[in-house]
């Protein structure tokens, strides 16, 4: 069987569906990811528990940023590509906990980049950096473009983020491998995280509780549901920049929703109507975020198909079946 790809935070929300992609067209995957307690461990371990029954799939529980095991990993594997995905994640968590940001996101991929500079016959590193980078800009009737001025993060999330994207930068032309960027925008769907604000709307509605509905309900994101991420991961996998080039790609749905619209569609899909209240902006948040996909969808034929009236309902048909 040729090389297994690794995928990092493979017991996360968008690294198990990337890697039941890969399986499911018959690649070997080694998944990596450390099961930290950030949100219930019980879900990540209920996604690993998907991927762990396929012969061609295995799981390393590691920290990524254990620069010698990570590295060891990736020798021993010889593995040739990685989807690195496993990060800190949340906005808000940032404020309260900012050295896990360092540690993960920081420390954590010049572990991955390190590993992959000294893998021999290296292909492709594509790695998830996020819309935050952007900063709090309004949409102004187009989607945010890569070449946009990216230097004014409103989140230390947002800050980490652009940092691995210099990083990346300057190891392309520091070893000369191929490396792609992915600024993801608002990913949703089954099996995702519940810090996530259509995911703990939904547990406030259904036990009859109120939600806090921040930006005084005036917000937009760019939802994106996930089966619509993994055909972007996938097919920028499969398109290696050149040597020595990072790439930066938006990854996103290019159809941004009303905060407000959103919560309609989920009480439409819940049953149920939400007791809402109307607070201000959180710090570190944004107003709005708004995809400009042009160039992956031009490299990849990158074209979102579910719209949130279609996913919304479908997460919570994943939720009632797997919450009861």
């Amino acid at each position: 069987m040729a090389a297994p790809v690794i995928v990092t935070g493979a017991a996360g929300f968008i690294g198990m569906h990337v890697a039941e992609r890969l399986l499911a067209r018959g690649e070997a995957v080694v998944g990596v990811d450390e099961f930290n307690a950030y949100y219930d461990p019980a879900l990540k371990a209920a996604r690993a528990a998907r991927l762990e029954p396929h012969p061609a799939f295995r799981m390393a529980r590691m920290d990524i940023a254990d620069a010698p095991a990570l590295a060891a990993l990736v020798a021993e594997s010889g593995a040739r590509r990685v989807v690195h995905l496993a990060a800190q994640a949340g906005v808000r968590h940032s404020i309260e906990n900012p050295f896990a940001y360092e540690r993960s996101n920081l420390a954590g991929h010049l572990s991955v980049m390190e590993a992959c500079r000294h893998a021999p016959g290296f292909e492709h590193l594509v790695y998830a950096s996020s819309s935050s980078v952007y900063g709090d800009r309004p949409g102004a009737g187009a989607g945010f473009r890569e070449e946009d001025a990216v230097d004014a993060p409103v989140s230390l999330y947002a800050a980490t983020k652009r940092a691995c994207e210099l990083m990346s930068h300057a190891y392309g032309k520091l070893y000369g491998f191929p490396q792609t960027g992915l600024r993801f925008f608002t990913v949703y769907g089954p099996w995702g995280r519940p810090d996530m604000a259509y995911f703990s709307f939904t547990e406030k509605i259904l036990a009859g509780e109120p939600i806090e509905v921040f930006g005084q309900g005036q917000m937009a994101r760019d939802f994106t549901y996930i089966d619509d991420i993994v055909d972007g991961v996938i097919g920028a996998l499969d398109h290696p920049p050149e040597l020595g080039v990072n790439r930066i790609l938006n990854i996103g749905d290019s159809r941004p929703v009303g905060l407000m619209d959103m919560i309609a569609v989920l009480e439409q899909a819940l049953g149920k109507t939400a007791q809402k209240v109307f607070l201000p902006m959180q710090p570190g948040d944004v107003t709005t975020t708004y995809a400009d996909i042009s160039k992956l969808a031009a490299l990849t034929g990158y074209a979102p198909k579910v719209s949130l009236e279609e996913g919304l309902p479908r997460f919570v048909a994943w939720r009632r079946a797997f919450y009861g």
